[in-house]
């Protein structure tokens, strides 16, 4: 479609009554597959996609209808967009947020923990690790969940757990029971397995194809809001009242109801509110999908597609490497700013504050950028790059004597470093499209925890033996190395290729049996269809 086409198309829809389209299709008898210049696969186990010659094809098909055709009987492919894809958006975003906010409540306040439980910065680091370590085993069988069972069900484990946790840690508020609140805290972090990998498949399934960026930069927002409110919130309902232990634990407590309270009312509202996917798709990327049923749908096939595809293994990779480096600055930054800031707790508090918040900007600016030029890796190597500065400036202004600079110098790291988040699930979902979105998001979650963990422990132990500058060294490097695989990145945006309409030839979607005997009916990607690299509309 030429520029003057988009323009046309998209004044036309501006105008449009409401938020419904349709464009034609038809269905192909007998499983019969048309021929073509070009063939390829492009399915969950159930559809292809066929290019034919694009002036053979505008003798037949009006301009408008181009995009959708489907050869043999036609009939209508009908996208629309529902209101209650806000409300789906918005109570996801607030379990997420209260489960991040449990995940850093403990480290931002460390030296208070440490003196409550009396046990060594070590184990309640291990408070924050313990999101990353239970999330790598099982993220397989629960992006399986989502893909098998639907997003309800999955959203509903993770409100569930979330609520779960938040009630044991209110029997964890006394001296002696570290490993009580060690358990609730393990239940959270498995909470976070079916949290983490949703943002991508709640703005594909619920959102069209011009704001999809926003809603998954939105969803991705309540996590990073809720570890905003984390570092905010502990040091001021908890302060540091060493000679009274008492007062301590019940400063403590309030602090654990008020969460519970908080995530069961949630864990409500998920039940009310949330749905596998709207009754018509809000995209075309979404409509020529095949409806196979669960069971036709092979998990492994579809891991095994996803490690065969080289962009994807190398933004796996650069992801976990930045992702990685956002935990173990998160986790660490107490300890970080009590090394060079002697009594600043609240101050080291409201520096995660500044940090979060700024890349809760950066990663709304980043959707809103997506959405309007499609330039996904142009826009995620620019974000790397200056992440990279900012981590240099932040390391080397740290012990400056000048806790004000700190402010400034994170903030600047946050906006790129966390804005860097919905980029690189964005990313992945239009290089591997049409694979399922959880699954590719679960991949890139479980390489940010692997990187986090590893990054927390040397980090760590680099701040303790030695002092903050080497442990932000260490992190420098290769947050450097990421830079280079990023730009290795070869960028095919196939997603948004079937939405727009890009390629010279016409894409087809051509279904073909789904039948449920078959052992294995995978979703199969062939290197024959010629995808448009990235543009800018």
């Amino acid at each position: 479609m030429v520029a003057g086409e988009l323009v046309q198309e998209h004044l036309r829809r501006d105008n449009a009554p409401d938020e419904t389209d349709f464009s034609c299709k038809s269905s192909v008898h007998n499983g019969a597959v048309p021929t073509g210049d070009q063939y390829s696969v492009l399915t969950k186990g159930s559809a292809h996609l066929t290019e034919l010659d694009s002036k053979a094809l505008e003798q037949e098909i009006p301009p408008d209808e181009k995009q959708a055709m489907l050869p043999g009987e036609e009939k209508c492919l009908e996208t629309k967009l529902y209101w209650r894809r806000f409300a789906v958006l918005a109570v996801f975003s607030l379990y997420s947020l209260v489960n991040a906010f449990q995940w850093i409540q403990y480290s931002i306040i460390t030296n208070i923990f440490t003196h409550f439980y009396n046990v060594s910065s070590d184990k309640i680091d291990w408070l924050s690790i313990v999101y990353m370590v239970a999330y790598v085993p099982l993220i397989f069988p629960a992006t399986w969940l989502l893909d098998k069972k639907g997003l309800k069900l999955t959203a509903l484990m993770g409100a569930g757990l979330n609520c779960v946790g938040a009630w044991v840690k209110c029997a964890s508020v006394r001296s002696d029971l570290f490993g009580v609140t060690m358990t609730a805290q393990i239940i959270c972090s498995i909470a976070q397995v079916f949290i983490l990998g949703l943002p991508s498949r709640i703005a594909s399934v619920w959102f069209g194809p011009k704001e999809v960026s926003t809603a998954c930069a939105t969803a991705v927002l309540g996590n990073q809001l809720g570890t905003a409110i984390g570092f905010l919130l502990p040091p001021v309902l908890v302060p540091n009242t060493v000679d009274d232990i008492e007062l301590m634990g019940h400063n403590i407590s309030i602090m654990f109801y008020g969460t519970a309270v908080v995530s069961t009312a949630l864990f409500i509202l998920t039940v009310i509110v949330m749905k596998d996917r709207p009754s018509l798709p809000p995209s075309k990327a979404q409509a020529v999908l095949p409806d196979c049923a669960p069971e036709d749908y092979s998990y492994r096939q579809s891991i095994i597609n996803l490690f065969k595809n080289k962009p994807f293994i190398l933004l796996l990779i650069s992801y976990g490497i930045m992702t990685g480096s956002f935990y173990s600055v998160s986790t660490l930054l107490n300890q970080m700013i009590m090394a060079c800031y002697k009594n600043q707790e609240l101050n080291a508090g409201r520096i995660g504050l500044t940090l979060v918040v700024a890349g809760m900007v950066g990663s709304i600016i980043c959707g809103l950028w997506l959405d309007h030029t499609k330039t996904y890796k142009m826009t995620t190597l620019i974000v790397y790059i200056l992440s990279f500065i900012g981590m240099l400036v932040f390391t080397f202004t740290l012990d400056l004597n000048s806790i004000y600079l700190v402010f400034f110098t994170a903030g600047v790291l946050g906006f790129f470093m966390t804005g860097y988040l919905p980029l690189g699930f964005e990313f992945g979902v239009e290089i591997t499209y049409p694979e399922s979105e959880g699954t590719s998001s679960g991949l890139l979650n479980a390489f940010a925890q692997i990187f986090g963990i590893i990054f927390t422990l040397i980090q760590g132990r680099l701040t303790t033996n030695y002092n903050p500058l080497v442990g932000n060294l260490f992190l420098c490097v290769w947050i450097f190395l990421g830079i280079f695989l990023t730009a290795l990145i070869k960028s095919e945006l196939k997603r948004n290729n079937v939405n727009m309409g890009m390629d010279k030839k016409a894409l087809q979607a051509v279904p073909t049996e789904c039948a449920s005997d078959k052992p294995t009916n995978g979703v199969k990607m062939e290197t024959s269809v010629s995808f448009s690299h990235e543009t800018s509309l």
